[in-house]
């Protein structure tokens, strides 16, 4: 019987160490996985709903869902003044508008104020912005944060829906996605 619990201590002894290894094998398998950014949305294809929004900003008017459905396809910003990956994604919303993009925007959980001073600092590439407050709108599009951005066709359906802030690299893809939209 002594030898018993003898080599119960040891398996103890190296069960911290067996569990450690495993945790750790989890995590590196983990890391070496390739990254997938690519999420699809059951809302690409279908027509955006139906929505009126209030100005978000004092220099841009309102945005309701028919101003996107007049022939030409545009891009619809989801973004918010409190947002980091908004505020990166900044210099990219403007190559896209100076590449002749229209863009219209959805700010999130805003104040008209703040939306203001967020876009004397980072710039404004928007034509109009609408002020989702409690972010209905962003839920019956497919949206589950910010910034996302989306190609709306000129018929006002979802051609593409990018999640997350737009990178430099981006910018070239997001425009075929525009002019394939047409």
């Amino acid at each position: 019987m002594a030898g018993e619990g003898g080599g119960m201590r040891k398996m103890l002894i190296w069960l911290p160490l067996v569990l450690f290894l495993g945790f750790f094998g989890l995590f590196a398998s983990g890391l070496l996985k390739p990254d997938d950014r690519v999420i699809s949305s059951k809302m690409v294809g279908r027509p955006l709903p139906a929505f009126t929004l209030p100005a978000a900003a004092s220099d841009r008017p309102p945005l309701a869902s028919s101003q996107l459905a007049t022939g030409k396809p545009r891009l619809l910003n989801i973004f918010a003044s409190w947002c980091l990956p908004c505020a990166a994604e900044a210099p990219q919303l403007m190559a896209l508008k100076r590449a002749g993009a229209e863009i219209d925007a959805i700010a999130i959980r805003d104040a008209r104020a703040d939306v203001d001073a967020f876009l004397r600092r980072y710039g404004n590439p928007y034509a109009r912005i609408g002020l989702d407050a409690r972010s209905a709108v962003q839920i019956a599009m497919g949206s589950s944060g910010v910034p996302e951005t989306f190609v709306i066709d000129g018929k006002g359906q979802i051609a593409y829906q990018h999640i997350g802030d737009i990178r430099a690299d981006d910018v070239p893809m997001i425009l075929d996605r525009l002019r394939s939209a047409q």
